[in-house]
Formats: structure tokens, sequence, C-alpha cells
């Protein structure tokens, strides 16, 4: 076995360190998030905690780690009345990102069954994990189907397997720990809230500490073993304390004062739901325990604070995790029971702006540039180079429906439309069409089985022909590309228009970076159209580009849509099974060159002869309106919605329409 980096080695990552001894001293806590960068000791330090957890208790011979004092009833190695009693270290079990549900959950033994003929449960990771740590590294790239069972063995603390015949219930409560680079996509909130705590770590910007970071793992790379014994009497130290902690936890006092800051607290920062003020509790008093004191003071809930709350309170979308300590030392002074103190800053405060700052900011915005429609051809700059309009800043996103695509494609792993899949939830069983390449052995065993006796069978084999093989039919879900079309020109110039419009864009973009979407995103202003931002699965980028773009000059609409034609020309060689969904935004006004309206009709109708799912957002405004957004829309053969109708759900729901539609039409 190779030796691991020691825990107390890590240099540099004290916040990280914390919060993973206090869930070993508290383990209901609920277990660590660790979002940082690559290359920032994360799997380093979650490895070598397993090492100083003390040794547990187990039933001999029990696959699912009972405890002998009191061991499960419905465990099913049991019962263990009387069973005899080891002790072993604490494991941790690491979950890879590509494992199937079978090794997640378990399946039927499929070596008994062939050999002996019996119904036999081979336990899965979760029992393995049972009374440890179920590490998941890059969790945030986790498929959804073990998503899911994540979720239901860490809310009920047991795992239920009911598949191939098999009906079993085991414990299953371990300390979820996982690991991830925001870069790569977030997490489902649900999976996100089941964390107890969250650490945020980055590279050290302080020569020194990179020069000690670099020294030891030179020196550990050298020689392991060496390196190890090095640090043998401070792991030992740690250990010692982990064990006096756990010893001193049942004695901590929180009293009525602390639970009323943990409250407070968590009323300040618009949590949702009350799990975050259970674990604060369970936080502040494991830090008590840590240090040997006996009471929660002030400072222990402080600092739960700042561990249990950032990824739970409410923020915009693509804000990174993280709280107003100012406002968090305002809250704890607040609630301390001081209530003859004046608020710091009046009524009405906690941070929000003076009345002074409101008019200010809007007077700002006023002076910014913002003003009446421009016509094509001659726009009102307010600033920057003739013909073109400051950015307009993006309204409030809203929270979008699931957008899915109707039926089962075959696309790249993600979070949207149902797909076939080479990992995910079996469906079935069917015959192979050609090559077999995912056997399903339990549907194969059923279609032998009865078979035994006339094929003669006299060992403990099992006699199989090939009529007998079965493919396993498997689901799960794939991500979209998702292509944004957008007008800059001086007719959408309009700050109000511009900034709902980039409002309801970024709502979009946010569901495509939790679904794990690529998003490409076309401008048309002046006489030309640009790829702003070529598909990617950065998204974050895409919101970028959005909130700096430009508006002013003519309408060529026609080639903002032969643009986005040529991307999807270029996507479809390199990826032909991502189904795509273009989002024209534009008031429909094409101008700019010979019969502009005509040329735009033109391409809309190649488009729209390729059955490509699309939406145009109506933008035109005033009290004459001339509807050319919706013929347009025609012309794609989709459907158009307008500026007032530009809500989230509204979009949602359209986009959900139009993908039913257009897969009708296409079948």
């Amino acid at each position: 076995m190779s030796t691991r980096f020691p825990f107390t080695a890590v240099v540099g990552q004290q916040d990280l360190q914390l919060a993973l001894l206090l869930n070993a001293v508290a383990p209901n806590i609920g277990g660590v998030l660790v979002r940082g960068e690559k290359g920032t000791a994360k799997s380093t330090a979650v490895r070598a905690l397993a090492a100083l957890l003390p040794e547990v208790e187990v039933v001999a011979g029990c696959r699912f780690s009972c405890d002998p004092a009191s061991p499960d009833p419905t465990c099913p190695d049991g019962p263990h009345t009387g069973a005899a009693a080891e002790a072993r270290d604490a494991r941790m079990v690491e979950l890879p990102v590509g494992a199937s549900e079978d090794r997640l959950v378990g399946a039927l033994d499929i070596e008994r069954a062939l050999a002996e003929g019996v119904k036999a449960f081979e336990p899965g990771l979760l029992a393995a994990a049972n009374r440890g740590i179920l590490y998941v590294d890059e969790v945030n790239l986790l498929h959804d189907h073990l998503v899911d069972v994540l979720l239901d063995a860490a809310a009920m603390g047991a795992s239920y397997v009911e598949r191939e015949g098999v009906s079993v219930r085991h414990a299953a409560r371990f300390l979820l720990v996982g690991t991830m680079n925001p870069e790569e996509g977030e997490l489902r909130p649900q999976l996100l809230d089941r964390f107890g705590l969250t650490v945020e770590v980055a590279a050290s910007r302080e020569p020194d500490q990179r020069v000690e970071v670099v020294r030891r793992r030179l020196a550990y790379d050298d020689d392991p073993a060496a390196f190890a014994a090095r640090w043998a009497d401070e792991e030992s130290a740690v250990r010692r304390r982990i064990v006096a902690a756990r010893e001193l936890l049942p004695k901590v006092r929180l009293g009525d004062g602390a639970l009323k800051q943990i409250a407070a607290t968590c009323a300040a920062f618009e949590v949702d739901g009350m799990r975050a003020d259970i674990v604060m509790a369970r936080t502040a008093t494991a830090l008590a325990a840590w240090d040997g004191r006996g009471d929660v003071l002030a400072e222990d809930v402080r600092q739960a604070a700042l561990l249990a709350l950032p990824h739970r309170r409410r923020r915009n979308p693509f804000d990174a995790p993280g709280l107003d300590e100012d406002k968090l030392d305002r809250t704890l002074e607040e609630s301390a029971g001081d209530d003859d103190d004046p608020d710091p800053d009046g009524p009405g405060g906690g941070g929000q702006p003076s009345p002074e700052e409101g008019p200010q900011g809007g007077d700002a915005g006023a002076r910014a540039g913002t003003g009446e429609d421009a016509e094509d051809g001659e726009p009102q700059p307010a600033s920057g180079g003739a013909g073109e309009q400051a950015p307009a800043r993006a309204a409030e996103p809203f929270r979008t429906k699931a957008l899915t695509v109707p039926g089962v494609g075959a696309g790249a792993a993600g979070r949207r439309s149902r797909a076939r899949t080479e990992r995910g939830r079996t469906t079935g069983a069917l015959r192979p069409r050609g090559t077999l390449t995912k056997l399903h052995l339990a549907a194969t065993v059923r279609a032998a089985a009865p078979h035994q006796r006339a094929r003669g069978r006299s060992g403990p084999g099992l006699v199989l022909r090939r009529d007998d093989l079965r493919q396993a039919a498997r689901e799960g879900r794939e991500g979209n590309l998702v292509l944004f079309v957008v007008d800059a020109s001086g007719s959408m110039a309009a700050r109000q228009r511009m900034s709902a419009v980039k409002g309801a864009v970024l709502s979009l973009l946010l569901d495509a970076y939790q679904r794990r979407d690529k998003v490409g995103l076309v401008t048309f202003r002046g006489t030309a159209a640009e790829v702003a931002l070529p598909p990617t699965s950065s998204v974050d980028a895409a919101a970028a580009r959005l909130e700096s773009l430009p508006t002013g000059g003519r309408t060529p609409l026609a080639a903002g849509l032969l643009k986005a034609h040529d991307v999807l020309r270029v996507e479809r060689l390199r990826d032909p099974s991502r189904r795509a969904l273009v989002v024209v935004v534009t008031d429909g006004r094409a101008t700019g060159g010979p019969e502009p309206v005509a040329l735009a009709g033109r391409a809309a109708g190649l488009l729209g002869a390729e059955s490509v799912a699309s939406v145009v957002v109506d933008c035109e405004s005033g009290p004459v309106r001339l509807g050319l957004a919706g013929r347009l829309a025609e012309g794609l053969g989709g459907t158009a919605v307008t500026l007032e109708e530009l809500r989230a759900d509204a979009i949602a729901g359209l986009v959900r329409d139009v993908r039913g539609t257009t897969s009708r039409r296409a079948a």
C-alpha cells in the first residue's frame, strides 16, 4: 500500500483542514464540499484525512460494517446476535465519476447466480462506505442518476435496492466529501445543500509559502516513507485530539444566546429551509469541542457561519459563493442581546444602501446614456465612436424551467435531455442487433435458466447459447447546443430593451451552465455579423461577452442568420449527435444592402429547411408594431414571443414547445 501524504504537512489550507477535522469530530455535520482551482491539494488533503480517523468497531465478517453495540436489525448479513466484534481502520471509499449504478448501490451476485443458481446480493460502494468516508473527486461531473442515488442515501441514511429480483435495504451512513473545480460546471442545488460545509481553496500568492509547498512535495516524491516518518508525531497529536474532541462533544453546552445568533445569522442571509441552522449548531459545537471548551462562544458561531452558509445563501447567477463578513459581524453583534445600541446603519440597515445612495445610482445610470430609440443608421451615441452605444447592463436574470428535447437522443453526456448513453441507469434489456456492447447479465441468466435441463447441464456452470445474450439498454441525459443570435443594431439600442433582453439571455445561460450545455453567441450590427463566442462549455465566458456587448448601426439580419447557419454546420461536423436550439433576439427589422427583408427571409428559410429548433424573441416596442419578428419566426419554422412576454418562465415554456413542434415536424 502506498504511503499517503501526511495531513499535517499540507501547506496553507487551514480552512480546508479545519472543515475536514470538524467532520471527523462530528460526522453528523454532513460532510465537506471543497471548491477550488486545480493543483491546490484538494484531493491530497481529503485522502490524508482517512489515516487520522480512529478505528471503528464492526461485526466480524459483516460486509455492511454494522456496529456490534447496535447492529442493524435489517442487515442482509444479519442477524448479528452474539456476533464477534473486530476493530479496523476507518474506510475511505472513492466513487469514480464514471461509475455505474450497479457499482454504487450493488446488484445481483452474478458469479453465484451462474455457479449455484441462487439469487444473492453483491454490495456496492454505499455499503463499503457505511460508517466511513465516501469521497467523490470532481463531484460536479457526476452523472445525474448517481446524484439521485446519493441524495436518497444521504437523506435516509440507508440504501434501498430493488432490481433484478433482489430486494435489499442496508445502512449507508457516511461522511460525504466532494471536490470540484467550478470552471467545469456547478452542482445541482439539491446535492449542494447535502454538503454540511463548503470551503474555497486557492493557491497562495506568497512566494515563501509556494516555495515551501514545492519543497515538501519534492521531499515526499523522493522518499514517501521517510517524509511520512518526519510528520508522524504531528499526525499522532492530531489523532489524539480528534479522539479527545469526540469524547468532549456530548458535554458541550450550546446556550440560548448562541442559538439566537445562529438563527439570526441564517435569517439575515436568507438561506432556504432549516438545514443551515442545524448544520451551524453542530459545527459550532464541534468547534468548541475541538478547542477543548465546554461552551459555544460567539467566535464559534462566526466560524461556523463562514463554513456552513456560503453555498446556501441566495445569490445572483454566476456569483461565486461567499459571505459579506461585515454583515455577518453586524448580525452577530445585534443578536448578542444588546438591543439598546443604535443600529450603525440606521433604519433598514444590514448592508442596505442609504436613501442618498439610491438616487445617485439611478442618476448615474441615466447619465450613462439612456434615451429614445435611435433610427437605424442614425444612432445617438452615448460614448465611444460614432454609431455605437455604450453597453447596457443586464437586468436581473430569473431561474428558468427545465428545457428538454422530446424523445431520446444520443448526444454528449449532460443534464438536459433524455439520451441513450454508455453510462446511466439501466432501463431494460433487449436482444442485441449486431455486435453486443453492454451485456445485461441478469436478463441473460433469466433467458438461459429455463433451458438448463434440456441442454444437459450437469455441473455448476451455466450453459449459454447465442440467443440467450441480452443487451443492456441504458438511459441518461445529454447536453445540447444553445446558439444565441443577438441583434445589436441601433434599433435595439434603447437601454430598457437591451437590459431586459440581456437579463433573459442570462437566465437561459444560467440554465445551460447547470445542465452542461454548450453555448455560442452570434451578434450582428453595422454591416456584418460576427461569432462573438464560438460554441463552448464555458458559459461564464458567454455571460461576460453578453454583458460587454455594444450596440449601434444598421441591422444585417440576414448576415446574422447565415452566420448562425455556418456555426451549426461546423458543429454538426464536429459533434453530429448534439442537437441544437437557436434563440434569435431581434425586433425583426432588416436594413442595409439591397432587399434586406427578402434576404433575411431566405436566410431564415435555410435554417427552417434543416428543422433547427428555434425561437424568436420579438424586441419591437411602441404603439405601432410591424410584426416582422413573427414573420421571421414563420420562416424559421419556430415561434415568436414579444418583449413584454420576455420572462424566464415564458421563454422556457416556449422553447420546450418549439422543440416539441420541431421534432414532430421532422418526424
